[in-house]
């Protein structure tokens, strides 16, 4: 891996181009030799592609013009951050197929009709984890005064990523999803959610997990992030 500084031409590069590939972490851009991942045609990969091959063709043969209209709409209205943290607007298509296919992969009725509120829904300050090696159980800590809680048919999503060692100061993945909270219109549920680990961990391993907010009206929050280091 190679250490990148960009002059007065290139500001920023992502992606790659020519058997390269170019990133930014948290000590700044670099390039290294691009490899082609393994595609292992997991059982929980075939889930994700068939839920997009579903909502694909339901954008096409299912909803009306008036439902695309909508989504359409609402994609025009809603800024988003491109991997260069530029602003960037998504079609409606993108925006269906985002915020239905975490519903689909969950069993989850989709929400065709698109979105009349103009903005994400807001992320959780207050989101936090704990894990016990003895029980192989993460705590995810939410604030269930949030307006998705007293919300029926908005959920809150959890992943979990693998554990790493306690110096790791940060974490991209993988991340396999865990568990679930469903909001329900005056009784909403109870902080935390406890839930089986999907991947093993120790005692002082540094665990990281991150949520999404899905609202009934089917917009979806960006993502948000704990981490915690792991009790015994």
């Amino acid at each position: 891996m190679s250490l990148v500084k960009y002059g007065a031409g290139i500001v920023q590069m992502s992606g790659s181009i020519a058997g390269n590939t170019f990133a930014r972490n948290r000590y700044g851009n670099y390039v290294r030799s691009r490899t082609k991942p393994v595609n292992p045609n997991s059982s929980l990969q075939q889930v994700a592609r068939a839920a997009i091959a579903f909502l694909t063709d339901r954008w096409s043969n299912t909803l009306t013009a008036v439902q695309r209209a909508a989504w359409n709409q609402y994609a025009g209205n809603v800024a988003m951050k491109n991997r260069l943290g530029e602003t960037v607007y998504m079609t409606g298509f993108n925006h269906y197929i985002r915020s239905n296919a975490i519903l689909i992969q969950n069993s989850i009725a989709p929400v065709d009709a698109g979105p009349t509120v103009f903005e994400l829904p807001e992320q959780d300050p207050q989101f936090a984890i704990t894990a016990s090696e003895a029980t192989q159980v993460v705590s995810a800590a939410y604030d269930n005064t949030l307006d998705w809680a007293d919300e029926t048919g908005a959920y809150l999503f959890v992943y979990q990523g693998t554990s790493q060692n306690k110096q790791r100061n940060f974490f991209g993945g993988p991340w396999r999803y865990m568990d679930k909270e469903a909001g329900v219109t005056g009784t909403p549920p109870t902080s935390p959610i406890a839930g089986a680990a999907v991947f093993p961990f120790v005692e002082e391993q540094r665990l990281w997990a991150y949520a999404r907010i899905a609202r009934a009206d089917g917009r979806l929050s960006n993502a948000f992030t704990a981490d915690c280091f792991c009790a015994a």
